[in-house]
């Protein structure tokens, strides 16, 4: 399915379409799976795990979805997140590029132009120096320390602003997380 066609799934079902619902979350969970496939390895189930999870997101959290926005980079902020917690909860760390939204978009916008457009209105949601951070750093790939010197701060200061510019791009798309308890909180 195209992203158009996902996107019209999710607002026939915003619009109460529960047939709607059922075939963008089934279209949704094949994505997904390779997704976390690829990103869990010899452990399948844990990768069938997150996809059940980041579903349950999806339905609980659909309210909060912007109906102006495509639907993929939405969807892949909360896979994202869902994978970023399962790691912390087995103790293992990654750091994960920002640019693969490709991943889970649409194949007509498999070339990233659309992903790049809406990581760009995004970005420009944020403070002039966590945009130019953000770009440095996680596009261009330039190194803390090079981000440092070139913006004149400490690399200490440049990984503050890293880490508060992504903590507020995530409150911007809406990003959830379960608490330990299995609480789903925005």
């Amino acid at each position: 399915m195209t992203e158009a066609e996902l996107k019209a799934l999710m607002l026939a079902g915003l619009a109460g379409d529960a047939a709607a619902h059922a075939r963008l979350l089934a279209a949704l969970a094949p994505r997904l799976r390779a997704y976390f496939a690829r990103r869990m390895g010899a452990n399948p189930g844990a990768a069938e795990d997150l996809v059940q999870e980041t579903l349950l997101a999806i339905h609980l959290k659909r309210g909060l979805y912007d109906r102006d926005q495509p639907l993929m980079p939405w969807v892949l902020a909360i896979a994202r997140y869902k994978l970023v917690d399962s790691w912390r909860r087995s103790g293992r760390r990654k750091m994960e590029a920002l640019d693969e939204v490709d991943e889970l978009v649409a194949e007509e916008t498999a070339d990233g132009t659309m992903a790049r457009r809406d990581l760009g209105v995004l970005l420009a949601r944020l403070p002039r120096r966590q945009q130019a951070l953000l770009h440095d750093v996680r596009i261009e790939g330039l190194s803390m320390a090079e981000a440092a010197e070139r913006h004149g701060l400490s690399v200490a200061a440049v990984k503050v602003t890293l880490h508060r510019s992504l903590k507020a791009l995530q409150a911007l798309v809406g990003v959830t997380r379960s608490t330990s308890d299995g609480e789903i909180e925005p």
